[in-house]
Formats: structure tokens, C-alpha cells, sequence
């Protein structure tokens, strides 16, 4: 199911608020398209309107075999080490956003993730990557919940400590 004109007003309005996305190397790849959003087939205007956001912000790649990015305000790391993250995160004046499942592991398991924001289509594949860690307990705390037209749910969780 593709999310529609209204799910993607919404997501827009939640990727405004990241300063910084922390990304590996394939979700990378795949998000580089925004920095040339032309080469894509016509788009309906709530989708274009994603590549400014996207190229407004820092971007951060975790890689060890990609040996250079092609997008501006992004810089590449070897590593994903916990410590520059929280160093990251405390200075920090807009949200970070994480993505990719490898990486979106480390960082639940390190305890960097303070909220999950889910966007659950109502359909089920049965395959992928997980992009929550097994084994890793978190108790959260339910913030709030969207429900859109073409029946996809958003929902907001804040992790408790």
C-alpha cells in the first residue's frame, strides 16, 4: 500500500523537525534520490514536497565499504560509535531521526532511541529486514495515534527510563 497525499502531508510535517538523520548505507542510498528529486516520474505535491526537507538537513552515513557520498551536508563514518551519538544528541536543538534496521539496532541497543514513530499499512508482506531488535526489552509509553483515511495508523511512543 502506498501512503496517499494525507500520510504524506503528515510525514512531512514530522521529517520538518529532524535536524540530523543518522542512516546505513542502503537506506542512504536509497534517500539520495531527494537531493535530485527531478530524475524521479511526476510526483504528486505532497511528495516533492519531502526534498527540501530532506536536503535541509545533516545527514550522517554509517558505511564501512562505501567509499564516498554523493549528497551535500552528509559526512560519512566508518563506525557507529554510541558515545558521539549521545554527544550528538546533547547538543542537538532539533530531533535526530535514524534510519535503516542494522542501524536502528545498534541504536535501541545502545539506548540512544527516545521515541518510535510506527506507520503500520494495513497489509502484510511477511518478509524484510526487522528494524527492532530481538531481545532487547524497551517499556513505552504511548504518546499518540493517527488514523488516516486509506487505513494506515501512525503511532508515537516515548521510551520509559
Amino acid at each position: 500500500m502506498e501512503p496517499d497525499e494525507e500520510v504524506h502531508a503528515f510525514i512531512n510535517s514530522r521529517e520538518r523537525q529532524i535536524g540530523t538523520y543518522l542512516f546505513g548505507r542502503k537506506m542512504y542510498e536509497t534517500m539520495a534520490v531527494w537531493e535530485t528529486p527531478d530524475v524521479l516520474p511526476p510526483l504528486i505535491p505532497a511528495i516533492l514536497e519531502y526534498a527540501p526537507i530532506w536536503q535541509a538537513a545533516e545527514k550522517v552515513v554509517y558505511s564501512t565499504t562505501l567509499q564516498t557520498v554523493s549528497t551535500a551536508k552528509t559526512r560519512l563514518e566508518r563506525r557507529f560509535e554510541a558515545d558521539v551519538v549521545r554527544e550528538l544528541k546533547a547538543g542537538a536543538t532539533r530531533d535526530i531521526g535514524v534510519g535503516g534496521p542494522e542501524l536502528a539496532a545498534h541504536a535501541i541497543r545502545a539506548g540512544l532511541v527516545d521515541e518510535y514513530h510506527l506507520l503500520i499499512a494495513p497489509i502484510i508482506v511477511g518478509s524484510g529486514n526487522p528494524y527492532l531488535p530481538g531481545k532487547v526489552p524497551v517499556k513505552l509509553e504511548l504518546l499518540d495515534e493517527r488514523r488516516f483515511n486509506n487505513g494506515m495508523v501512525h503511532v508515537r511512543y516515548r521510551v520509559k527510563r
